[in-house]
């Protein structure tokens, strides 16, 4: 604001001039700029760029942004070829994988008829072949430090192999065996000590030095099929047992914890990787159940989709999914907290899935199926691989983002959902639908026509567990 003096004469009627001063004040709209909004701190700081919110000023943001996620969307789904390569060389069904704890790009596969092959992901073929067991390969793990591997089978034996093949004239022979008593049907490995962890008709703990357990673990139960260590509090563990509960144990403890009880068998379990207390359990009745371990009596989200039993589970390295490989022919991801699939992937020649595993890069998945083949697939469909340019980056996160704003709309929401089935699990679903729906009527009507409170609502969650035992 300024003040402006203007001077006005008059001629009085003795002729003198009279000034008279007039004062009056007026706005200047001038630019003002802060340099804090817009000046970098260091030249390594994100440019900052001044954006109006103003919707007056794009009055059409919406309707484009809408056009361009529907855009996206369709893309998507065009580009979605999650396939990539398959790994064969087996000669009976492949029965447990075993993922390189230090190399990425190595795989460690075992089969029905004792084989042990190990495989270099990025160039699709076999390294190595060996005799490991008489009978089926039941389950492998490889040692925290990458050196050596570990493998157990149906002829009751533990054995430990070097990861490095043996030098030339030098014969395959294992580091150390151990002979059980008993059949094993599982073996997991501690995350940092000579520690190993296996299933049979007990849970044992092993010392890699000792060729006797140094604790057993029996809580009534006939045989056990999965044993896995928590990867985060690394002394816990737990196991799938045959009389349909899962037991929890501390190695630091001389007795187990805790078991849940549920409706029907679990076959394996898999420990979140990043929270230490969740864990999610792959059941024979088509479902899986993730469970937080404070609060066994009701499962924390019960995950429904497959029409057939679930026989393998694994983790992503981000805690964020997971992947579940299925008798259904069938392999789906699921976000941890969401009760559908997000993804679905099947062959023509794809039979049963046994075993899955997630790559420690978050980027692939790796299921062995029945038919003696390893297949290699994208854990995002529709993702371009190798080196992207900035400007493809920078495109591909904006859809992303566009995606996510506008995934509740009905048409694309309709396209994003959509995946072809095969026709004999398409009917499967439909039915299992009609077959739940009729229950779910039977159940109300009972309770309409009893006397009020006779019938109790029993939700989802709590229907599939029996009892905790402590």
């Amino acid at each position: 604001q300024c003040n402006a003096v203007k001077w006005f004469s008059s001629s009085s009627t003795h002729g003198h001039v009279c000034p008279f001063l007039f004062f009056y004040q007026m706005k200047v709209k001038v630019l003002s700029r802060n340099p804090d909004d817009y000046v970098r701190e260091t030249k390594l700081d994100i440019q900052r760029v001044p954006r109006n919110y103003d919707p007056a000023l794009h009055p059409f943001e919406v309707s484009r942004e809408y056009t361009r996620a529907l855009n996206a969307t369709k893309l998507e789904r065009v580009f979605a070829k999650p396939f990539l390569a398959s790994l064969d060389g087996h000669r009976d069904g492949v029965n447990c994988m075993a993922k390189h704890t230090r190399n990425l790009s190595t795989l460690l596969s075992g089969s029905c008829d004792g084989e042990v092959k190990l495989w270099n992901l990025t160039k699709h073929e076999c390294v190595r072949t060996l005799q490991a067991h008489e009978g089926f390969v039941r389950g492998m793990v490889v040692r925290y430090c990458g050196a050596s591997f570990f493998t157990v089978g149906d002829d009751k034996t533990i054995k430990q192999w070097k990861m490095e093949a043996p030098g030339y004239g030098e014969e395959e022979e294992p580091l150390n065996t151990i002979l059980g008593k008993t059949v094993f049907t599982g073996l997991d490995h501690h995350q940092k000590d000579a520690v190993f962890a296996t299933c049979g008709q007990q849970v044992d703990i092993w010392d890699e030095q000792r060729s006797s357990p140094i604790r057993s673990f029996t809580w009534g139960v006939d045989s056990f099929s999965s044993v896995r260590f928590n990867p985060v509090e690394t002394e816990l563990l737990a196991s799938c047992a045959s009389d349909r509960s899962i037991v929890l144990y501390d190695m630091r403890e001389s007795a187990p914890l805790k078991k849940v009880i549920m409706t029907m068998r679990s076959n394996t379990l898999c420990w979140n990787p990043m929270e230490a207390y969740y864990f999610t359990c792959s059941n024979e009745d088509y479902n899986l159940y993730t469970y937080d371990m404070r609060y066994l009596d009701r499962p924390v989200t019960v995950h429904m989709d497959h029409v057939s039993a679930v026989l393998d589970v694994d983790y992503s390295p981000t805690g964020k999914e997971f992947v579940s490989a299925s008798f259904d022919k069938t392999i789906r991801i699921f976000p941890k907290d969401s009760g559908h699939s997000r993804e679905v992937y099947h062959t023509k020649r794809m039979q049963h899935v046994i075993c899955i595993k997630w790559s420690s890069d978050n980027k692939y998945i790796l299921s062995g199926s029945d038919e003696m083949n390893i297949r290699l697939w994208k854990a995002n469909a529709a993702e371009k691989l190798g080196v992207l340019a900035p400007r493809e980056r920078q495109a591909a996160n904006y859809n992303q983002k566009l995606k996510e704003k506008f995934q509740h709309h009905p048409q694309i929401r309709r396209i994003a959902h959509h995946r072809h089935l095969p026709k004999n699990i398409y009917h499967q679903t439909k039915e299992l639908r009609v077959m739940k729906e009729a229950r779910r009527r039977k159940e109300r009507n009972v309770r309409k026509h009893s006397k009020p409170g006779s019938v109790p609502v029993v939700s989802e969650k709590e229907k599939h567990v029996v009892t905790v035992v402590k």
